[in-house]
């Protein structure tokens, strides 16, 4: 039977019992209901609820028997709440939420027993899983702000290939975490936690603070002055004096201008307000900022026309399937003209093999980065020399 799409109350009716089965929550539109429970003969309120409150929630979301009574103490509308929905949005939820309220609901449920002087089983109740998960990505949150603090997270530089003149150009920062229990962790685990919270604007200060180290480090040791390329979020972006404080490092190594370059990827979240006026910024310090993995995610041509990108990376993503695939060498082909057309740099990541490298060279790509051209290694092997 379908739920109904609201429900009318007279006062003094019950909605619920003590003991009904979970199978809808309320929201009350209209009037006033009392939840109620009873211990010795005697009645306890435990809420008023009125126009805007949620109830039944609670038994629907950890599927229990209602905990307590619920009675309207006037003419009532409700809007019932079909327990699909609200499970809908609780896998949709970010899984630490969800730990948060678990944990909530156990420790409601023991309270509230003991108010009933129910018996309550001794020990500690067992976890979900989860919020097992959510205890886990909490737990990892800690334990990345320690490895910060501690100066455990290691930079990666992944050389990228001027391909006109066959050398190494540049380098891409790439941040890697071994971590002392699990070993190395995917960036795009620790990377998109940190980016969850306000931690990605450290890791990003941590990242910048290496890159500057590197390009110094490469000038002393008589190897020019490559520049390195630093991935920055929408977050990031947003945080007040990000490049104020990208220029203020540079000049303190004494970098040569240029020597730092902006990896910005489109997100769902981005301010292109904000980026236009980051670019902007960038240009008045000679910093190049480039639009990461374009043609992919929620990479569009609606505002590249208005951010004045100065390198354009083409996706692995079209690279690797180019020489088997007419349409995906249709599409690099159209974003190297593209590039030529908005006078931006083209990077084509991704590249693996000889006969890929060579195609790219005869559509006139600038730089190529993949693992044909070298995998990310850290600086001091780097500087120790192939």
């Amino acid at each position: 039977m379908d739920t109904p799409l609201r429900i009318s109350l007279h006062a003094g009716q019950v909605l619920f019992r003590e003991g009904d089965p979970p199978d809808t929550a309320y929201l009350v539109e209209q009037g006033t209901l009392e939840v109620r429970t009873h211990h010795g003969g005697q009645r306890r309120v435990l809420s008023l609820l009125g126009p805007g409150d949620l109830l039944g929630e609670m038994a629907v979301i950890d599927d229990s028997p209602r905990t307590a009574t619920a009675v309207a103490l006037s003419d009532c509308v409700l809007f019932p709440i079909d327990r699909s929905q609200i499970a809908e949005r609780l896998a949709a939820t970010d899984p630490i939420v969800r730990s948060l309220l678990e944990g909530q609901l156990k420790r409601y449920r023991g309270a509230l027993a003991a108010l009933q002087g129910q018996p309550t089983e001794p020990g500690l109740l067992p976890a979900s899983a989860t919020e097992r998960k959510g205890i886990g990505r909490i737990r990892l949150e800690s334990q990345l702000r320690e490895a910060l603090a501690g100066r455990h997270l290691e930079l990666g530089l992944q050389p990228l290939l001027d391909v006109a003149r066959n050398r190494v150009a540049g380098y891409e920062a790439l941040v890697r975490w071994n971590h002392p229990e699990r070993g190395p962790i995917s960036p795009a685990e620790f990377v998109a936690l940190a980016e969850e919270t306000s931690l990605i604007v450290p890791v990003g200060e941590y990242v910048m603070d290496a890159a500057c180290e590197a390009v110094a480090a490469f000038v002393r040791a008589g190897r020019g002055a490559p520049f390195v390329a630093v991935n920055v979020s929408g977050r990031q972006l947003a945080h007040p004096g990000l490049v104020e404080r990208i220029v203020a490092r540079a000049d303190a190594a004494r970098l040569p201008r240029g020597s730092l370059k902006l990896e910005i990827t489109e997100s769902q979240a981005l301010d292109y307000e904000l980026v236009r006026e980051v670019i902007a910024l960038c240009h008045g310090h000679g910093i190049k900022v480039a639009l990461d993995d374009f043609g992919t995610g929620y990479s569009h041509l609606a505002h590249l026309h208005r951010l004045d990108f100065d390198v354009l990376k083409i996706d692995q993503a079209f690279s690797r399937q180019m020489l088997a695939d007419p349409r995906a060498m249709s599409v690099v082909e159209a974003i190297v003209q593209l590039g030529r057309a908005l006078s931006a740099e083209i990077v084509v990541e991704g590249v693996e093999t000889t006969a890929q490298l060579e195609a790219l060279r005869r559509l006139g790509c600038h730089f190529a980065q993949g693992y044909l051209i070298g995998r990310p290694r850290p600086l001091p092997e780097i500087l120790a020399g192939d």
